[in-house]
């Protein structure tokens, strides 16, 4: 049987390995957070510590020597537990953080759709606000005359869809739900087709959107249609420009793999593109549950408008400035150099 300090010399240097992972681990500090490698190796460290305790108990070692191992597997326990059942405090962050700083890494291919989406749409108002019979150049009779009863003042269809018999919020909140987060991956699915598919639809979206918004404003609609829209627009829209973006992922990953082949620079944007679609589908939930619960409301509509200025705020704010680190302080002697 290895006496203590046989035993301590021959496994000290795992413990002090499983230690060091754990520092690492808990650390509130980036340049010292653990490394993969550390992270793999975790487990097996910890399965050779409660090895080493239950040895020390059996052979009657020190208690100071049980106690310092007894301490080390609780800790290393405490927080394999933690880490395997936390993923709703990892959902937590990437909503707090995680997403957004997905979103301003690829800053560039943020303002790329949306110029895709945009500039379409506000083209295709303009022309629809000053000639009643554009919109028929991209809308059937059918379509036209079911938008106009659905935002006309009078009408007893107001907000409704037509062919909807059911006026429940929680109903509509389904139906909203599932129609604009099939257009979101219908936009990011689109990006397997080298892209083309993910342009293709923003643009034809931004068309649609568009020309209806302006018909509808020349109408005289404009409480009735910009009211019920101005709240639940800034997440729904900045929701499918951001599943443009993980469309355009996979497009570019086609496109131009670099010194990758195609299948893994696929792989690899893939796992961007699926946390953007995440995230994009998130703020499409929350689209509707405003659409349902606050859009079709009778709210005076200058207070409608509030909130919608407010909603557009706060969606830029939360993806300009959630998640970013807070500067770090000079130290003293720099702070204070030349003063």
């Amino acid at each position: 049987m290895l006496k203590q300090n046989q035993f301590e010399s021959a496994h000290r240097s795992q413990w002090q390995q499983l230690r060091d992972t754990i520092a690492a681990v808990t650390s509130h500090n980036p340049r010292h957070n653990a490394s993969p490698a550390q992270l793999q190796q975790m487990p097996k460290l910890y399965v050779s510590v409660c090895n080493h305790l239950s040895l020390a108990k059996t052979r009657g070692y020190s208690p100071n020597l049980i106690t310092e191992l007894h301490t080390l597997v609780i800790d290393a326990h405490r927080l394999m537990y933690q880490h395997k059942t936390s993923w709703l405090q990892r959902a937590l962050n990437f909503v707090k953080g995680g997403f957004p700083q997905l979103v301003r890494t690829h800053s560039k291919l943020f303002w790329v759709c949306t110029v895709l989406f945009y500039a379409p749409a506000i083209v295709t108002g303009l022309f629809a606000f000053t000639d009643s019979a554009f919109i028929y150049r991209l809308h059937d009779a059918n379509t036209v005359y079911s938008m106009e009863a659905m935002y006309n003042p009078t009408s007893s269809d107001l907000f409704r869809p037509e062919g909807r018999e059911s006026s429940s919020d929680f109903h509509m909140f389904g139906f909203y739900i599932a129609n604009n987060i099939g257009i979101d991956f219908k936009v990011f699915a689109g990006g397997i087709l080298f892209g083309v598919g993910s342009v293709f639809f923003m643009v034809y979206n931004g068309l649609a959107i568009g020309s209806v918004a302006g018909h509808l404003t020349a109408k005289g609609f404009i409480a009735t249609f910009w009211g019920f829209v101005a709240a639940h627009s800034a997440l729904e829209l900045t929701a499918l420009v951001i599943s443009g973006m993980s469309g355009l992922l996979l497009g570019l990953a086609l496109i131009n793999p670099g010194r990758r082949s195609r299948v893994d620079a696929l792989k690899q944007n893939a796992q961007t593109s699926v946390k953007l679609v995440m995230g994009a589908g998130i703020m499409t939930l929350l689209a509707a549950f405003v659409e349902a619960y606050w859009s079709s409301g009778s709210w005076h509509p200058y207070l409608k408008y509030s909130v919608g200025i407010a909603m557009w705020v706060l969606t830029l704010l939360y993806l300009g400035y959630a998640g970013r680190q807070p500067p770090r302080p000079l130290p003293l002697n720099q702070s204070n150099h030349g003063s």
